[in-house]
């Protein structure tokens, strides 16, 4: 296993504020496969001129998570996939140190931890954790399985790994967690954390996405009622802020109602930011 045999892919929308610390910690020997979901044709321009083995693929439309790391998996020649989002942080040796650990482990997806995680868990003498799913910042996966086994493209954001993880078990895969830790911002991939438009979307994107991740594994009914409070409360959150006159909130909860709405209603996950 050597740095030369890892591809990273990097799905970005409006992350120019945010990818460019991210690949400078990243190995000048390893491919980068950037898919930038907005189009941006300057921020392709500047990617493949500032750093090596890098290429931007621009999207036509707005792919989502999932469906865009899917066309960066087909686009990968070498063994493994290491699937970052751009407000990850690494240490100067923290790939080297991963490497070292996963080198002698069978896995189908490793991932190290988030650095805010230090203490949580419990590794084995060789630095690793069997898990039932790791987080989608940071993932490590062979390509030869992965490439059979992709994300799930009605899911726009969120829980796409979660989902991905739990198909790899079905199939016996094994999943582990490394104890390097990363730095991960944490809603910063995509766009400010004072973006409105992207809060609307995260809000909706949420609550649809449980909706249909718990529909696809335990059926309609369970996820039905299991999401009830969260209407619920999303029905009153929303009536508060609206006589309080909180707009920012009374949208976040006006965004969480409509995406359960359309889960219910059995609706594809079609908002997107800057455009509904």
């Amino acid at each position: 296993m050597k740095i030369e045999d890892f591809t990273f892919v990097i799905t970005t929308f409006n992350s120019e504020n945010t990818i460019f610390e991210c690949l400078e910690k990243l190995p000048k020997e390893s491919k980068k496969i950037i898919l930038e979901n907005s189009g941006n044709k300057n921020l392709k321009n500047s990617l493949e001129s500032n750093f090596e083995n890098l290429h931007c693929y621009l999207m036509n439309e707005n792919l989502g998570f999932g469906k865009a790391n899917n066309f960066g998996i087909k686009k990968t020649k070498t063994k493994y996939i290491f699937i970052l989002n751009p407000d990850v942080r690494f240490e100067d040796n923290s790939f080297e140190n991963i490497i070292e650990i996963i080198k002698n482990e069978e896995f189908s997806i490793a991932a190290p931890i988030n650095i805010d995680e230090i203490g949580k868990f419990k590794f084995n003498q060789n630095k690793v954790l069997e898990v039932n799913y790791v987080k989608g910042f940071a993932m490590i996966m062979k390509t030869s399985e992965v490439i059979n086994n992709l994300f799930d493209e009605n899911i726009f954001l969120y829980l796409e790994e979660i989902d991905l993880c739990k198909r790899f078990k079905k199939k016996n895969g094994r999943i582990i967690l490394i104890d390097v830790p990363v730095k991960h911002l944490g809603g910063l991939s995509h766009g400010s954390r004072n973006d409105i438009e992207m809060e609307k979307s995260r809000n909706w994107h949420w609550m649809w996405s449980k909706f249909y991740y718990n529909k696809k594994y335990y059926g309609y009914f369970y996820s039905f009622f299991l999401l009830l409070p969260s209407f619920l409360s999303s029905i009153i959150k929303f009536l508060l802020y609206k006589i309080i006159g909180n707009q920012k909130k009374k949208t976040i909860y006006k965004m969480r109602l409509l995406g359960l709405i359309n889960s219910y209603m059995l609706r594809k996950s079609f908002y997107r930011p800057y455009k509904n």
